[in-house]
């Protein structure tokens, strides 16, 4: 059975991009908020989560606080996809539990790469 990624992000070339990347090897779900993801996820529990950072509303922070609260869904893996490739971003996403970085513009097989690295 195809694994499921969600990808997250409120730029619609990137979640373009992304599917681009994604969509032949796996199942692939965009969402331009982090509120609509939430409301998905209720009912579809994904195999990767691929989240931008800087959103209007709820940021990739935020976001994956409440993932990792969530019991049924705090083992999901969360990569973040960010343009701020700074050492602190990179400390406080690791704290909050993101177990990888996506620096974004990303590459279609950099992209595809880390996926693999986090679906099995």
């Amino acid at each position: 059975m195809q694994k499921t990624i969600f990808v997250i992000d409120d730029n619609g070339s990137n979640l373009s991009l992304a599917e681009e990347a994604l969509e032949d090897e796996y199942r692939v779900i965009t969402f331009s908020s982090a509120a609509k993801m939430f409301a998905v996820l209720e009912k579809i529990t994904p195999d990767l989560i691929l989240l931008d950072i800087e959103m209007p509303e709820m940021d990739g922070f935020e976001t994956i606080k409440r993932l990792k609260e969530d019991s049924p869904h705090s083992k999901v893996p969360v990569v973040f996809l960010t343009a701020a490739d700074e050492p602190a971003i990179r400390e406080k996403g690791g704290s909050l539990g993101a177990v990888d970085f996506v620096i974004k513009p990303f590459a279609k097989p950099a992209l595809l790469e880390t996926a693999k690295k986090y679906t099995g």
